[in-house]
Order: structure tokens, then sequence, then C-alpha cells
């Protein structure tokens, strides 16, 4: 049976169920569950019915058992602990209850169900401010118009298309309303659309300039689009209404952190720890200005503190491990070990706390531990995710069957013609900050960081040509009037300057970029990229003992690695065919062996003279944000080109996901070749 098939039976199946479970039929329904569950054995719909229809039937014991495989796979959704909490409320634990009701409304604040059962609970427990805030929430989803609820609720159950129907369907009768603009807003931003997002959300302040959460949400948006001005702007506003408000406070000093304004954001984080002293995400968020700035012993102080005043914080056991050079000691390793073991951990915690442990046995030499957590680590992940390895394959091979040479013959000529643009790209991990530590420290060349903007316009035509042209990205590109890419051009050499000091030149590192070079070329013909590549089973390993924050879902599984990796050397095959000398490739592992040679080399590409400051890369003072920040503040080192080594044998899914044709580029053990 085909997947399409195979959806359609599923999708009959539960909606057959469905009715059998509102004619209270439950006996029925959980013998049909059964036969589908055997068919379909992570249905999350499956799942959900069966620990409900237990729960009708008072069995309850099978009812938290199935929940438990339900949160393990969609550790997020707000209806599974929603469906746990009102389990242990029909067991009358009460406690868990409300833990459970707490949960789903943190994740989900439109189950009005929830917040019901939160204040009852609460009203019998005496606790009385945990009532009145269920109260104020309740009162919130009744003053919001019904399909706005819906819309909020299929948002945070990850339905965002639908939800996406409904907020503009509403806003075709009610135009301009806040909340349908905002949850329109939280959309486009979920999916990556953020010149659209942020432009709802602009439009909302306007309209409603003393809403605070929708001004909230402004700064989150302009914050992923990387105007940090405007965001410490927008920030500073909130913190002139309210200067005593630690919430204000914390969120001025994080986005100060993100404007480079250091100083300001130290100060302000000291206001909050005034008011909530010891603060673990306060301490946390401190500790991370200050590895930006460089200052590794008061970072190390400040993670420290947050773990000693809340040991569940996992978040700050992964700062310390993201430093790269920390080493924790034994009484660490033993806390840490212990708060795996703690039932009331957090899903992000656990994720933390595993990368951490991988890291810890990793420094020890204990590989088989460190691989085990970091496996965990990554399986944990992967359940937020929805990354698809076929969908990324088949959008490559989009990208070389549109992008061909005689496309390119066509759409000769277009485009802004500033030289500024430096762009290195390729895949995380693979020496892309060491490359622009070098460059950003030559005097023609200002170092920035990953900018979005290319993958936000990449989203954006997509978008488009799914409602103009009924085509997809990179599809579009063929529909396009050559004037436009000239367009794109000039406002994303506007839009960066604001990452820029004064230098002719600036680097975009963003290593996604790869998959867009076509789009670069059409825009920015002449910009200069720059492909920082590294030996497979390296970069790859690196890539998955590394926990990102957003936008690398493919690293959560040696499998999506390998594939990914296969993918980029093929795109990049293309583009050298079809662009050729448009694109540098620096191998890493050349960087390492002879650095000057390769720095000469990369400067003339760039066509800028030699620096020495280029080759002395580590005495260069500027913040790093990413996770190499404190290696490219020293000298060069080799240690880390055979770390995967270690793990030989635990890396074969990597090995065979890239296949023979990946690793035949590079020297390597014959035995993983096979």
């Amino acid at each position: 049976m085909d997947t399409e098939s195979s959806s359609t039976s599923l999708s009959e199946s539960l909606s057959s169920i469905q009715q059998r479970i509102v004619a209270s039929e439950f006996d029925g329904a959980l013998a049909d569950l059964a036969g589908l569950r055997e068919s379909y054995p992570n249905s999350e719909d499956a799942l959900y019915m069966s620990a409900l229809c237990n729960r009708y039937t008072r069995n309850f014991k099978e009812s938290l058992s199935i929940l438990s495989r339900l949160v393990e796979l969609v550790p997020d959704s707000g209806r599974a602990w929603q469906e746990t909490g009102h389990t242990h409320r029909d067991m009358g634990q009460l406690q868990e209850a409300l833990h459970n009701y707490t949960r789903a409304c943190q994740l989900n604040s439109a189950l009005e169900g929830s917040w019901n059962s939160i204040q009852k609970i609460a009203t019998q427990l005496g606790r009385t401010r945990q009532a009145a805030h269920a109260k104020s929430n309740i009162e919130r989803i009744k003053k919001t118009p019904q399909p706005l609820v819906v819309a909020a609720d299929m948002i945070a159950e990850g339905k965002l298309l639908r939800a996406e129907d409904i907020c503009r369907d509403f806003l075709k009768k009610v135009p301009h309303h806040i909340e349908a603009m905002r949850l329109l807003a939280d959309i486009g931003l979920k999916l990556g659309v953020l010149t659209d997002a942020e432009f709802l959300l602009e439009s909302a302040v306007l309209f409603a300039p003393e809403n605070v959460q929708v001004r909230m949400d402004y700064i989150q948006a302009l914050t992923r689009r990387q105007f940090y001005d405007k965001a410490l702007e927008q920030s500073k506003h909130l913190l002139e209404r309210e200067p005593d408000s630690a919430q204000f406070q914390s969120l001025h000093a994080v986005s100060a952190v993100q404007a480079g304004d250091l100083d300001t954001a130290l100060l302000m984080f000291d206001k909050v720890l005034t008011t909530l002293p010891n603060d673990p995400r306060t301490l946390t968020s401190k500790g991370h200005a200050l590895k930006t700035r460089g200052d590794f012993d008061f970072s190390v102080d400040n993670y420290r503190q947050a773990l000693l005043a809340h040991p569940e914080h996992g978040e700050a056991y992964y700062a310390l491990a993201n430093l790269k050079t920390y080493r924790y000691s034994d009484s660490e390793l033993k806390a840490m070990h212990a708060q795996q073991a703690n039932p009331q951990l957090t899903h992000m915690d656990r994720v933390y706390l595993s990368f951490a442990l991988g890291k810890a046995y990793e420094d020890q030499g204990d590989y088989e531990s460190s691989f085990s957590q970091y496996a965990r680590g990554n399986a944990l992940k992967k359940t937020q995710s929805r990354y698809s390895a076929e969908v990324t394959t088949r959008d490559i091979q989009s990208q070389i069957s549109v992008c061909d040479a005689d496309f390119f013959r066509n759409m000769d000529g277009t485009g802004h013609q500033a030289p500024d643009p430096i762009f290195i790209v390729g895949l995380p991990r693979a020496g892309s900050t060491l490359l622009e530590q070098i460059l950003s420290s030559h005097s023609l060349v200002d170092g920035t960081q990953e900018l979005p903007n290319i993958l936000s316009l990449s989203q954006a035509l997509r978008r488009r040509g799914r409602q103009e042209f009924g085509s997809d990205y990179p599809q579009i590109l063929e529909k396009l009037d050559k004037n436009e890419f000239a367009a794109f051009g000039k406002t994303f050499i506007e839009e960066t300057k604001i990452h820029r000091l004064n230098a002719p030149y600036f680097i975009d590192k963003m290593p996604n970029n790869f998959r867009h070079i076509g789009l670069i070329r059409l825009m920015l013909p002449n910009a200069k990229i720059i492909d920082a590549r590294r030996h497979p089973m390296s970069c790859g390993f690196s890539v998955f003992k590394q926990l990102f924050a957003e936008g690398q879902e493919f690293s959560y599984s040696l499998e999506d690695i390998g594939s990914y990796y296969s993918d980029y050397l093929e795109l990049m095959d293309h583009w050298d065919t079809v662009l050729p000398e448009f694109v540098l490739r620096v191998q890493h592992e050349d960087v390492v062996d002879d650095l000057e040679s390769q720095i000469r080399r990369i400067l003339e590409f760039c066509g800028l003279p030699y620096e020495e400051s280029c080759l002395n890369y580590y005495e260069t003072v500027r913040d790093v944000r990413t996770p190499s920040s404190e290696q490219v503040r020293q000298p060069i080192f080799k240690t880390a080109l055979e770390q995967w080594r270690n793990y030989e044998s635990e890396l074969l899914p990597l090995t065979r996901a890239l296949g023979p044709q990946a690793l035949k580029r590079y020297p390597i053990e014959p035995s993983l070749a096979t």
C-alpha cells in the first residue's frame, strides 16, 4: 500500500472509531483500536483514543501506560498531558493531576478544560494564586472568538496550515483583529515566513500600542529576523512602561545581548537577580552573555550558581558542556545522573542533560557511555521534529532540475551588482566559524553571524509560488521577472547593513545557504561563496553530538545526517558544473595542515590583499555566538579531526547512509567503505 492510500485508510478507521467513542461504545472502540495499533503503532490519534477509552472504562493503569508512550512520541502535545491529568484526576491523585494540567497549559494555552481543572483542584488544595491565574485564563478564552480558540489549539498541536486557513478566513470578516493577526504571525514565524510575520506584528503594534503580548511577539519576530537594534528599542519601550518589572528587565537584557550591548545586558541581568535572587534562567542567560564576550571563568561561575539554585536546570549543565573546554567533576557527573532519574524533569531538561553527559563521558574516554547519552539526547529531540530526509532529497533534486545550465544562460545579466557579501556555506561543524574568524580578522571584512535573510526569502518565494502560480520553490524562479532578482539583492544589502560596521565586505555564514546558491547567483552575481567542507565522518559525528537550538533538524539521527551530507555533495557538484568557479571549496583538514597557504588562497578568491592578522585570527577581539566560540579564540589544533574514530562501531548507520561515493573522496579505513 502506498503512503497516500495508507494515510487515507488510517484516517477512515480513526473516523469510524471516533463515532463509536461518541456513542459511548468504548469496548468496541478498544477492540478496533487494538487492530489499528498493530498496523500503525506510532499513530498519535490511535494512542490518544486508546488512552481515552481505557480511562472511560476505568482501566487507569493501561491508560497511563499508553499515555506514557504518547508523550514519548509527542512530548509537546498539550492534549496528551491534559489526558494524563484527567486520568490522575479520576484516580483521585490531585497533585499529579495538577502537575499534568499545568504542563498541558504551558504547551497549549487554549485548553479550557485544563484551566478549569486547575482552578478547581487549586481551590481544593488552597492554592489561591494558582486558582486565580487559571480563572483569568478561562476568562481570556471565553472572550476570544471561537474560531481563534480553535486556531490557537491547532497551532499548539502543530496543525499550522489548518490554523492558517482559519485565521485568514476570520481576518476577511474582521479585518485588523489583533488576536487573529497575532496568531497568523505566530504561524508565519513557525513556518519561517519571517517578513510576513514581522509586518503583521508591526501593524498590530500600531493598532494596539498598549497590548503587551503583541509587542513581545513583535520583539520575537524582530529577533528572528536579526533586527536586533529594533528589538532592543521595543524592549526598551516595555521597560520604560514598567521599570521594575523583572520580566521586562530580562527581555531587555536578552535583546541587549543580541544587539551586542553586553554592558547593558549584564547590568540588566543583575537588576533581575536583585528582584529574583538565584533565578536559574537569568543566571544561565548571564552566563551566555559572558561567554559571548569571552569571559570564560565568569560564565562558568554563573552556570554553576544556576545549578546550585535549581539542580534540575539542565540547560546550565549543557551550557557548561557547550563551552567545549570545560571538564565536569565527579560530583557534577553524579548530580546529572540523579537528575536523569528525576520523574518530574521536563523534556528539554532531559535533552540538555543527555548531551551534557555525552560530552562528560567523551572527555573521560568512556566512549560507549558517551555515545549512549548522545543517542538518547538526539532521540528525545527527534520526537519534537517532523523532519523528513525524503523531503530534503526531493527539494535538492528540484534545485538540480530547475537550476540547470540553460536556466542560468537565460538569466544572464540579472541581479544587484554589489560585491559586498561573502557567503560561507556547507554543513554545520565543518569549520565555517574558523573561516569567518580568519576573514573577519581582515581590515576590509566585517564578521556578522548566521543571517536568516536568504532562508526567509526562499520561504516567502515558496509560499508565493503556491499562491500565484500553483508551483513550488525553486520552480517559481522560472516565473519571476529578471528585475525582481535585482530588487531581492538590493533588499538583502539594505537589510544586512545593521550587522555591519564600516568594512566594504561582510560575511554571512548561514551554512544552509548551500541549498540556495542558485538564488544567490541570480540576486547577487558578484557575491563570493566559500564551501566549508569537512571529512563526512568527522563532520557527521560532530553534528550528531552538537545540540542545535533550531534550524538543523536533520542532526538528530545518524541516518538523516548521512542522507543530508550526500544530498549536499550532489548539489554542490551540480553548482560546480552549472556555475563554474562561483564557489571556492575549502577543506577543513587542509586549513589545519597548512593554514597560511589556505588563507592566501581564500583571500585571493575574495579579491583581498594578504594581511598577517588573518594568520593570527585568534587574537581578534569580537563577539562569537556559535558553539565554536571558545575554540576559535585559540590557535589552530588538530585533536578534533579524528575524534569520530573513537565511536567507529556506533557510527555504522552514518557510514551506510553516506554511501561509498561520499566516502571515496576522503582517505578512510577500508572497513568503513563497505
